[in-house]
């Protein structure tokens, strides 16, 4: 399986890159994934919801950039279907199977979320809770998910 992850801004902790290359090593024994870093965008402080769409707006153009017609999206919302492990698994090997689809591309938004730009371009959205997760934390265990897989 071809996957590509992209995400909002880098790993700040050397701990967390170390965990994020373990679990690269370890898929990429079964599957092909690449890891895609946009930047994230400074929030004005004391900021307004324009300026904040504002912010959104430029990390999804940055986000939608490394997407191609032929990608099956996923993004991560906190409003997205929760899955188990078995049927997120069987989702994908499923996405895998049809020819229409050479990668499945995960997105990560940053700080404030999605732009509707990224939202729209996504065939399915996906939650881990209800709860909202740093962004450095869910990559991880968005990564540790998919090594079982």
């Amino acid at each position: 399986m071809n996957l590509a992850l992209i995400c909002v801004g880098k790993l700040k902790e050397d701990y967390i890159r170390s965990m994020e290359s373990d679990l690269k090593r370890v898929l990429n024994k079964n599957h092909r994934m690449e890891i895609i870093e946009v930047p994230d965008e400074s929030i004005p402080k004391k900021a307004g919801v324009a300026e904040e769409e504002k912010v959104k707006e430029k990390e999804g153009c940055a986000i939608l950039s490394h997407i191609k017609n032929d990608d099956y999206v996923i993004s991560l919302c906190i409003d997205g279907k929760m899955f188990t492990s078995e049927k997120l698994s069987s989702l994908l090997r499923k996405i895998h199977s049809d020819e229409r689809y050479k990668r499945i591309v995960f997105i990560i938004g940053g700080s404030l979320g999605l732009n509707k730009a990224v939202i729209k371009k996504s065939d399915c959205y996906l939650s881990f809770s209800n709860m909202t997760f740093p962004h450095q934390l869910m990559r991880i265990m968005l990564l540790e998910t998919l090594s079982k897989i």
